[in-house]
């Protein structure tokens, strides 16, 4: 079986803290994954350590990447290889444009110029998938966007750059039910028109998992994955917590 991501026995520090242990996980294209555990076991520290946040210091293991290594990446090449991170909490970035950052990091990501009538036309064909009004693209990035806004903001990036895999951290947080019925209907339109895409749900809550259905349902406490099952292992932990799960080791 051919992995696009293979995390093999990785271990991550912060500040000399170990954080994540002898940790393992295989993904195919295509398949969504949800990694689920309690505060503090190292969902967030995985991701940002995939994406090669300079402030986690892996001790040990290895990423493969569509079969290279991930750990050898800066953190724009791995987003080159097909790597993306929505961000828990996206960041405003007063004074730059939604149009002159996207377009910007459209050719950073496939090494291609591409004019302002060709990049005008793709971006809005995007919006209109995710019924995003095209006037957004002259405010600045995020500023005085909502929560389900800057989430689906997210959403028309992954749908402009067609990443092979896509990690979400914790993406319903903060979201009331109807801004995430929104977040989800565009991740759905983002799976409709790239089947192909693969993607890592990080969350606390089984309730982005009703409206995206994962493959794997995944349990990390204390930094290490303790157990694995199929999608119904998200309603069990909503009915009964981890604590049944948090002596055991797969």
């Amino acid at each position: 079986m051919s992995y696009l991501l293979s995390i093999n026995s990785l271990s991550v520090a912060v500040d000399d803290t170990p954080i994540v242990r002898d940790f393992s996980l295989q993904i195919i294209p295509g398949c969504i994954h949800a990694i689920m555990g309690p505060n503090g076991s190292g969902k967030t520290t995985l991701a940002h350590t995939l994406m090669g946040h300079p402030s986690y210091q892996v001790i040990s293991g290895s990423v493969l990447f569509d079969g290279i290594s991930l750990l050898d990446l800066s953190p724009d090449k791995r987003a080159q290889k097909g790597l993306f991170l929505v961000f828990q909490y996206p960041y405003e970035i007063p004074g730059v444009s939604i149009f002159t950052f996207l377009k910007s990091a459209y050719q950073a990501i496939t090494q291609k110029p591409i004019s302002v009538t060709d990049f005008t036309s793709l971006l809005h064909e995007k919006m209109d998938l995710l019924s995003i009004d095209h006037t957004i693209a002259q405010r600045a990035v995020n500023e005085g966007f909502s929560g389900g806004e800057k989430k689906r903001f997210e959403m028309l990036q992954v749908l402009l750059f067609k990443p092979k895999l896509v990690i979400l951290d914790e993406i319903d947080s903060g979201l009331d039910i109807d801004a995430l019925k929104l977040v989800c209907s565009a991740l759905n339109v983002v799976r409709k028109e790239n089947p192909q895409t693969s993607f890592l749900i990080i969350t606390h809550y089984h309730r982005i998992l009703q409206y995206i259905i994962p493959d794997y349902v995944h349990i990390m406490h204390q930094g290490k994955l303790v157990h694995s099952s199929g999608p119904e292992l998200a309603e069990q932990i909503e009915k009964n917590g981890y604590g049944a799960y948090q002596q055991t080791e797969i």
